[in-house]
C-alpha cells in the first residue's frame, strides 16, 4: 500500500484518496473471519427500532488505494453500536488547509464535524483556543492508560488531555543487510558508528551515499532535529509548556554532528535539500546503505522492482556515544479529537473509544491497513508483532514529541527547522545557528498565541 510522508506523520500533505466498494465489504468479512470485527448481530432491525444518532466524522483520506481504513473503521462500530450512525466528511489532504478549514468552522461556533482527525501537533494551538473538547473531563484515567507511553504526553496542553492518539508513526533506522553482512558491520547503535560505517561503505564504492535523510528547510527537519536533540538529554520547553530552556551546548552538538555528516561523506551535501520521498527514492534504488524515515519505508524499499528489495532490515534509531541506546524517535501521527460544541458528547466518546479500544486497532494494524496501534495492549500482542517488522521493534524505540504543546508551535518548529537547515547546509556554523535558533524559538514561545 502507497503511503504517505510525513505528514500523517508530522504535518505536510496527506495525498490519499479512499477506494470503497466491494473491496470494504470483503475487508470486514475477513476481519470478521479472523476474529478481529465483531460478529454480525441485529443491526438492520435495532437501528430502526430506537432513536438514530448522527455523528460526523471529519478525516482525510490515509491511503492511496485499496480498501478505506476509514469506512472499515466506521462499519465495524455502527455493527458494535446500531444506534449510533457516523457520517464520513473527508477533509482536505493538505495538512494546513485541513487545520485552517477546522480552525474558521469550530472557532465560529459550528456543531459540526462532531468529530476530527488531526495532527500530532494540535493540541497547543487547539487547546489554548477552546478547538478541542478537553478529553480528561470525560474520560477515566484507566482510558488513557491504554496507549504507548509518551503518546498521552503528546497530546495534551497544561496537563489537559485534547487528543485520543488514533494512529502512531515514528523513525526508524533502515539499513542494507547485505552491505552490512559483507565488512562484517553490525548494526549501529550510536550515530558514531553510523557516520564512520557510512563514510567507510562510500568510500569503497559499494554506494554513493552512505546514509540518507531529512534535511530540508521544513517540518521533517523538525523531526529529525528532535531526535538528535533529545539523544543529547536536551528540552525544548520548560515543565509548564510556558517557557523555552533549549540547551545552546545540546543544541550546538546536535547541530555539529549533522554538519558532520556531510563534510565527512557520510551524507550528501544534497542533504539539505531532501525531504522524505528524496531520501526513499536514493536509498530504494540501490545508491544509499542506511536511512531515517518512518513506519511506511519498510514496506516500499522492499517492493518488488526495487533495487533494496530483500535487503533492508530495520532498527531503533541510534544514540550518541556515552547515552543509553536506543536513541529517540519523533512521534508522528494523527490523533482524534472531539469538537467543543457537538450536541452528542457521549456518542462522540463512544466512537472515540471504540477506534482506540482493542478490536478498533487490531482492524489499523492489520493488512491492507498496517498502521502503526496506539493502544498498549494491541502493540505488544505477539500477532500484531509478527505482522510487520518496525512493529516487532516498538517496545524497543524511544519516543519524543515535539514541542506542540506551546500554541505557537508552527513558529517554534520554523525557527527549529530554519536554523537545523542553516547548520546542515553550511551558511551559519553550529554554534551560531544553536544561537539563533535559542533566540528565535524563546520569541515564539513567549509571544502572545494566535492561529
Amino acid at each position: 500500500m502507497k503511503r504517505t510522508t510525513p505528514e500523517r506523520r508530522g504535518t505536510i500533505a496527506m495525498s490519499r484518496r479512499l477506494k470503497a466498494g466491494s473491496a470494504v465489504g470483503a475487508l470486514a468479512s475477513a476481519l470478521m473471519v479472523a476474529g478481529v470485527v465483531g460478529a454480525p448481530n441485529a443491526f438492520a432491525s435495532t437501528r430502526h427500532a430506537s432513536k438514530v444518532t448522527t455523528i460526523t466524522w471529519w478525516a482525510s483520506p490515509i491511503s492511496t488505494s485499496g480498501p478505506d481504513l476509514r469506512l472499515t473503521e466506521i462499519n465495524a462500530f455502527e455493527k458494535a453500536n446500531p444506534n449510533i450512525h457516523v457520517k464520513l466528511e473527508t477533509a482536505p489532504t493538505s495538512t494546513d488547509t485541513n487545520r485552517a478549514d477546522l480552525v474558521t468552522t469550530i472557532s465560529g461556533g459550528a456543531k459540526s464535524p462532531d468529530v476530527f482527525m488531526g495532527d500530532v501537533i494540535w493540541p497547543g494551538q487547539f487547546g489554548a483556543h477552546n478547538l478541542a473538547l478537553d478529553l480528561s473531563k470525560y474520560e477515566p484515567k484507566s482510558f488513557f492508560n491504554r496507549f504507548a507511553p509518551g503518546l498521552v504526553a503528546g497530546a495534551s496542553y497544561k496537563g489537559q488531555v485534547y487528543g485520543a492518539p488514533f494512529f502512531q508513526d515514528q523513525g526508524f533506522l533502515y539499513y542494507r543487510k547485505d552491505l552490512l553482512a559483507a565488512d562484517h558491520m553490525s548494526v549501529p547503535t550510536t550515530w558514531e558508528q553510523l557516520k564512520s560505517d557510512a563514510v567507510t561503505l562510500v568510500k569503497q564504492g559499494k554506494v554513493k551515499y552512505g546514509f540518507v535523510w531529512e534535511g530540508a528547510s521544513y517540518e521533517g527537519g523538525t523531526c529529525d532535529f528532535m531526535e538528535y536533540y533529545a539523544d543529547t538529554g536536551g528540552q525544548v520547553l520548560n515543565a509548564t509548556d510556558t517557557k523555552s530552556v533549549l540547551n545552546t551546548a545540546k543544541v550546538t552538538k546536535a547541530l555539529a554532528f549533522v554538519r558532520s555528516l556531510v563534510t565527512s561523506g557520510a551524507s550528501p551535501a544534497a542533504v539539505d535539500t531532501f525531504q522524505e520521498p528524496q531520501a526513499m527514492d536514493a536509498f530504494q534504488n540501490g545508491q544509499a546503505a542506511f536511512l531515517r524515515n518512518w513506519d511506511y519505508a519498510y514496506a516500499e524499499a522492499n517492493a518488488k522492482g526495487m533495487k533494496s528489495a530483500g535487503k533492508v532490515g530495520v532498527a531503533p534509531l541510534p544514540t550518541f556515544a556515552g547515552q543509553s541506546y536506543p536513541g529517540y524517535s519523533t512521534i508522528g501521527g494523527w490523533n482524534l479529537y472531539i469538537n467543543p460544541h457537538s450536541r452528542f458528547i457521549s456518542a462522540d466518546l463512544k466512537f472515540i473509544n471504540f477506534i482506540t479500544g482493542v478490536q478498533g486497532q487490531n482492524i489499523e494494524a492489520h493488512p491492507p491497513f498496517s498502521e502503526i496501534p496506539t493502544n498498549q495492549a494491541v502493540r505488544s500482542d505477539p500477532k500484531v508483532k509478527a505482522l510487520n517488522p518496525p512493529f516487532a521493534i516498538l517496545s524497543k524505540t524511544r519516543l519524543i514529541a515535539r514541542p506542540a504543546q506551546s500554541p505557537n508551535y508552527p513558529k517554534v518548529s520554523q525557527a527549529i527547522f530554519s536554523n537545523f537547515n542553516s547548520a546542515i547546509a553550511g551558511s551559519k556554523s553550529p554554534s551560531a545557528a544553536a544561537s539563533a535558533m535559542a533566540s528565535q524559538v524563546a520569541t515564539a514561545v513567549s509571544s502572545s498565541s494566535g492561529l
